[in-house]
């Protein structure tokens, strides 16, 4: 059974991560199955909507550790798949809708950027952790963060490596609202079938002269990428994911 549940419900394409156990950790194949989805929709011309979701009320742990330490021989491969799904959602031509619940740590933060609406739950707790592990922000968060709060809040964000509530995210701008968690679904439901009824190709239109900036996102992006893989084969980086899967303090003397 695929870690991605994907079905339909009229007009709206539904990703659901659905791997409860590991909070909704993403691996791979998760990411690979993401970005193939993505891409079906925009080619079925039914589809006028995509709903990102986690399920048993969390959105996503982030990066499923083993997974990814299994591929640190084979960096550039990983960062690949995940590039797949990224590209993917940047690319979008449909709107993109996100319900996030619990936890939205590392990417599970950063996809939501490339988001057209964001809905969170009182539940909901946002971290952005990559200098925590020795790497350095992804996916253009440290090109979108700075537009969206100024310097010195993204950096707080990005440079301590700190989490943040669903309140200090509809604050900065990163989420559209935040709802309880009984009304959370209701207003998913409201904004996916609103949207539903729209023209499909006027969506498609808005939504392009809205990314007017695509050129300068991907431009980052793959600046960032030059940094990340560099990192990724760092003595700091080694050490934290280390640290992490035997579950102990990282050796900070590491941390040159």
């Amino acid at each position: 059974m695929s870690d991605v549940v994907v079905s339909q419900n009229a007009n709206v394409l539904v990703l659901s991560l659905s791997r409860p156990h590991k909070k909704n950790a993403l691996t791979r194949q998760m990411y690979l199955e993401l970005a193939n989805a993505i891409r079906y929709a925009e080619h079925d011309p039914q589809i006028k909507v995509i709903l990102i979701q986690g399920s048993e009320g969390c959105f996503t742990a982030g990066n499923d550790m083993y997974d990814f330490m299994s591929a640190v021989e084979k960096e550039v491969e990983e960062v690949a798949e995940t590039e797949q799904f990224m590209r993917a959602l940047l690319q979008c031509k449909l709107p993109v809708v996100a319900k996030v619940e619990g936890l939205a740590i590392g990417i599970g933060t950063t996809l939501l950027l490339h988001c057209d609406f964001v809905y969170a739950s009182t539940t909901a707790s946002f971290m952005m952790p990559f200098i925590n592990l020795g790497l350095v922000p992804e996916y253009a968060s440290s090109f979108i963060l700075p537009k969206l709060v100024g310097h010195v809040k993204a950096a707080e964000l990005l440079m301590l490596g700190e989490s943040f509530s669903a309140d200090d995210a509809q604050q900065i701008g990163i989420i559209n609202a935040v709802l309880e968690p009984n009304a959370l679904a209701e207003r998913i439901e409201q904004v996916t079938q609103s949207l539903s009824k729209k023209p499909r190709q006027a969506l498609l239109q808005t939504k392009s002269l809205l990314k007017h900036d695509q050129q300068q996102v991907t431009e980052h992006i793959y600046k960032e990428l030059e940094y990340f893989v560099a990192a990724m084969r760092s003595e700091a980086a080694t050490e934290a994911f280390t640290a992490f899967l035997e579950k102990r303090e990282p050796d900070e003397s590491k941390f040159q």
